[in-house]
This record gives structure tokens, sequence and C-alpha cells, in this order.
């Protein structure tokens, strides 16, 4: 149960720009009339929780070593904290359907999802789920779409990670031994499975049309990953797919955004100033307007980090900056009652030192799920 408080005396972001104004929380919502015990937050900002729209971080916690894959609850438990020390109060845990085997097969799928559910009231932050099918696995979309249904799983994005240039000149992809014998998996084997699925991909269009036909019609939210090019994305958007995620060149991007598009880029990319693939620079993107949203992608910490960026750089204002992690990505999602601080909403937010821009404190739902220093003396009344 959260508690009734009013955060005195902070730098609270508000929908119209940051002030100084007492921020009250009652019943995990906030409220427009001052409740409860009062809690002196002066000298610290007050911002909207983040929303993480797409990260797969938490796979280490779920295996920190080869083979070690035995407790996904307790590693699940572990990806939550890090979570809520990082300001994320909703976290989209990309989970992936893949040949590549592994963590990222069907079966381990299973096992997270169904991990997810066990620990779900356990835990503070609010934890969604996509999963990232790899479309040429012809075979698996009857078995994919059952999976989807029985989860209920919000959120699908397509990728197509086969090394497509490779395989059509008949040559070994590189790294195909070590990706077999991680997974177990005999490396000729693992290259024939690979070829078969590359020699199908005539069949991949018109399955996919359908696929994405019946899951839209079920509600479902589709994305795309990795677009190359502006026929993709318009490929892509006739199928009613209109969530482009992490496009590859300026061109995919402008085409998502003259199509109406939402674009989607990672915050690791914008903090390390481009992509570690060569690919479009999120920073350049941001400052031409074309990103809707930013995801941790593979690294939680970068998602402050990057708004704190922007807003240092001139970019824009930390308002518009902090909107890529949370109203934006809350809005892709469907989520109305969450991204920013208004009366009505839900009361997730994060507290941060403007000095050292340190997460002090985060609460999802009006519940405490990170707090550490001198906030934790402030709460306890110290």
């Amino acid at each position: 149960m959260s508690a009734a408080l009013t955060l005195q005396g902070a730098q609270v972001l508000w929908p119209e720009g940051p002030e100084v104004r007492d921020l009250t929380i009652a019943d995990g919502r906030v409220t427009d009339a001052p409740t409860g015990r009062g809690v002196d937050l002066s000298g610290y900002m007050i911002l909207p929780g983040i929303v993480d729209i797409h990260g797969d971080g938490f796979e280490r916690h779920l295996a920190p070593r080869r083979g070690a894959m035995k407790d996904v609850d307790q590693g699940l438990i572990a990806t939550e904290a890090e979570l809520a020390a990082n300001g994320i109060t909703t976290a989209t845990l990309a989970q992936f359907y893949s040949w590549e085997g592994g963590m990222r097969g069907p079966e381990f799928a299973e096992k997270v999802f169904a991990g997810l559910a066990t620990i779900r009231p356990q835990v503070d932050t609010d934890l969604l789920v996509q999963l990232r099918f790899e479309i040429p696995m012809l075979n698996d979309y009857a078995a994919v779409e059952e999976m989807i249904a029985r989860h209920a799983i919000p959120y699908v994005v397509f990728n197509d990670h086969l090394p497509h240039e490779e395989l059509s000149k008949g040559k070994r992809p590189p790294r195909l031994t070590g990706q077999a014998l991680r997974i177990g998996r005999n490396p000729e084997k693992h290259l024939a499975f690979m070829q078969d699925l590359h020699a199908r991909m005539p069949e991949v269009e018109p399955a996919l049309d359908a696929l994405s036909a019946r899951l839209i019609a079920a509600g479902v939210r589709l994305g795309s990953h990795d677009e190359a090019t502006a026929a993709a994305r318009a490929r892509n958007r006739a199928r009613g797919i209109h969530i482009a995620e992490f496009p590859e060149t300026l061109a995919a991007a402008e085409a998502a955004r003259a199509g109406g598009d939402s674009i989607i880029m990672g915050a690791p990319n914008l903090v390390r100033g481009g992509s570690h693939k060569g690919n479009a620079s999120a920073l350049e993107m941001a400052a031409m307007g074309l990103i809707d949203a930013l995801a941790s992608d593979y690294h939680y910490p970068s998602l402050k980090r990057a708004a704190f960026l922007l807003a240092d750089g001139g970019v824009c204002d930390l308002a518009a900056a902090w909107r890529l992690i949370s109203l934006g990505p809350a809005r892709i999602l469907g989520l109305e009652d969450r991204g920013e601080l208004r009366p009505g909403l839900r009361a997730d937010l994060t507290v941060i030192d403007p000095a050292s821009r340190r997460i002090m404190a985060t609460m999802a739902g009006g519940r405490i799920s990170y707090m550490n220093g001198a906030v934790a003396a402030r709460f306890m009344g110290l």
C-alpha cells in the first residue's frame, strides 16, 4: 500500500516546466491537494519516473556466466532492483524468440514469461514485456502466435538477424562455431539450419503480412527493428507496423517521421556519441527531431545520462529531453496513466541530486522502489 505524502521544496518537473512546488501523493497517484506527512526535499529535483521501452540488460542477471540459467525468478528480482536504482519505474523487457537458441530461443522465452508472472506481485517496478521475433522462422509462426496469446504479450517487434550476405554467397558466417557451441548445437547442423531459413526468405513476406494482420486484430502493438531503408519502413507501415525501433540510417528515420510512425533509438548510442555498429547517430537524430523515445537497449544507466547530455549540450531543454525517456515511450506503449507528473496519474517519480545527477530515490505507483543516502534520512525524519 502506498503512503500519503507531500514532497516539499524540491524543483519538480511539471508538464508546464520545472518549478519549486509541493508534490502530493495519495493512493499511488499524484494529487492536487496537500495530504499526508511532509518530507523536505529542498535542494533536490523530482522528475517523472523513467519508462524504458526496450531493454535486454536483464539477460546478465539471468545468466551471469555461460550455462548459469537455473534461477530465472531471482535474476528478474535482481533486474528490478537495478531498474529502480536507475530511476526506471516502467520497464519493457525485450525477450528474443530466435533461431540463435540459448537465451534467445523459444524455450528460454517461456521461462522468462513464467518467471515474470511469478515475481510481478513481489516488486514495485511495472515490468512489461516485448517479444522480439525473428521473421525467417517460418515453421514457428503458429507457435509464436500461440505464445503471444497465452502470455497476453502486448508488444511484438520483428527482427531479422540472419547473416544473409554470407549465406547467399555460400560462405560460413563469422563467429558461427562459437555461437553454435554456446547453445550446445553442432556447428554444421547450426549452419545447415541457418541456410534453410535463408533459402525460404521468399516465403517470409506473405507470411509476415498474414501474421501482422492477425496480431493487430488481437490488439498487439507491432514494431520493426533495424530498418536500413525508406522502402523497408514503407513495407512495414503497410502491414500496420508503426513503430520503427533503432532505424540504421537517416533515410529510414526520415521515412518514419514522414509517415507519422514512432521512432525509438538507443540511449547508449547517444551517450557514446554514435552507434557501435556504425549506424545512424542518435545524437544527430535527436538534434533533427527524429526521435520520439530513447530506450536503454543494453545499459539501464544510459537513459538518465542521455537526457542530461541532451540538455547540457543545448540540443533541447531538460523538459524535452526527459520526455524522450518518460512521456514519449509511455505514449508509444499506449500507457496514458504515466510519463509526467500531473494530478490523477500514477505517482511514478525519481528524486535526483542536481549536482551529482545521482538517483537518490525512485517511487513507482507511490511505493518506494529505491532510496539511499541523505534522501532516505529525510524520509525517515532523521
